[in-house]
């Protein structure tokens, strides 16, 4: 059975036929066809084409070692069928296949770009709605660029959000600060227009408006410096500087202050205390905590200042034995001109301690404070260190 499903032809070297078995349903071929087409060793293969149909009998030749051919033909209907079959079931099973495809794909393709729609809706509800600023596009939690997209939209957003919420603070900050000596400085012009005073009384209403002026100044340069130190956008120009030798110099001018109320100043400053920071903005810093120090600290008391490195960061503390901070303030502190009950009596903007903290903060920094009342306080701030370089 097997056997007739092959075409088989023996011929001697000259191409007459020693045997042939041809199956009766391949009697379409002409097989004297093989006789004018001598094998080849060449040529392995011979293609007779069927009288009246499509089929096709391929036949193989082996040249065998007595000199004579074998030749084995098969019929290429059964591989037809097989091909029609197949198109058959391709065209059942790929055509469902596309069709699903089309939609998977489409539903995958619209889950896909979600992120973008819902960041596109969340600018268009900002664009058109400004109160809806603090809007923020939802995290797919796709592990991919659109979620990254997503993250870095909204830090984008929160970045400017606080900008714009720091902007109102320091207009409202300054609006809040500036009544009082504004009202004051009107004061002073009124009554230096109605009186009819010296010379030297006028040059004293104008020197006492220019007082004002200046403290108006202050106050709104102290509250842009603020507001540009706590949201990242104040230019720091970074220097390699010594701390040791730095917190020495802010040591030296306030020596003088103290002196006059008695207090003693005692400084300890370790070595190697070399810092990557501004240090004009270091020295403000500085300053500040120096001049609430001895502004705090009553006659023939103590400053201490120390200064050391420990691992990769550089710590200076500056104490003092004035009247302290009441512990319902040791948190407010930092806040814009908040000034507790015992610093009402002193001059004073009440923004120092914010602008220390934003400036330590911009830096890469931290302060910390502790204090006990009537026993003084302590504030500890610690700035990366800078590494120095080894050239090999």
């Amino acid at each position: 059975h097997n056997t007739s499903r092959f075409f088989i032809r023996l011929a001697d070297e000259h191409n007459s036929m020693i045997f042939i078995s041809l199956p009766y349903q391949w009697a379409e071929f002409d097989i004297k066809e093989l006789e004018k087409r001598e094998p080849s060793k060449e040529k392995k293969f011979i293609t007779l084409s069927a009288q009246g149909g499509n089929n096709q009998l391929v036949v193989a030749s082996a040249h065998l070692q007595d000199g004579n051919w074998l030749q084995v033909g098969k019929s290429t209907s059964e591989r037809t069928k097989v091909l029609e079959r197949f198109r058959e079931l391709l065209g059942i099973v790929l055509f469902p296949l596309v069709f699903v495809g089309f939609i998977g794909g489409g539903f995958l393709a619209y889950r896909a770009l979600a992120p973008i729609r819902q960041l596109i809706d969340t600018v268009r509800s900002i664009t058109q709605d400004i109160d809806k600023m603090q809007n923020r596009v939802p995290n797919p939690g796709s592990n991919d660029e659109l979620e990254e997209l997503v993250t870095l939209f909204n830090n984008m957003l929160d970045k400017i959000t606080g900008l714009i919420e720091a902007m109102k603070n320091s207009l409202d900050h300054v609006a809040h600060d500036l009544r009082t000596p504004m009202t004051r400085l009107r004061g002073i012009a009124e009554v230096a227009m109605q009186s009819s005073g010296s010379l030297e009384q006028c040059k004293e209403a104008l020197a006492d408006c220019i007082e004002e002026s200046e403290r108006i100044l202050k106050l709104v340069d102290t509250v842009l410096d603020i507001s540009e130190a706590e949201t990242g956008v104040m230019k720091l120009d970074l220097k390699e500087i010594d701390m040791g030798e730095l917190i020495n110099q802010i040591t030296e001018i306030y020596q003088y202050v103290a002196e006059t109320k008695s207090i003693n100043i005692h400084s300890s400053i370790g070595q190697d205390l070399l810092a990557k920071a501004d240090p004009t903005r270091i020295s403000q810093v500085l300053g500040n905590l120096m001049d609430n120090a001895v502004k705090y600290t009553p006659e023939n008391g103590s400053i201490f200042i120390k200064a050391w490195k420990e691992k990769e960061k550089i710590f200076i503390e500056i104490s003092d034995t004035g009247v302290g901070i009441q512990p319902g303030d040791l948190t407010k502190i930092w806040d814009r001109l908040y000034r507790g009950d015992r610093s009402r009596s002193e001059k004073g903007l009440g923004l120092g301690l914010t602008f220390v903290k934003a400036i330590v903060e911009l830096h890469g920094g931290h302060i910390r404070v502790t204090s006990e009342p009537g026993k003084g306080a302590t504030f500890l701030i610690d700035l990366p260190a800078m590494v120095p370089s080894h050239n090999t």
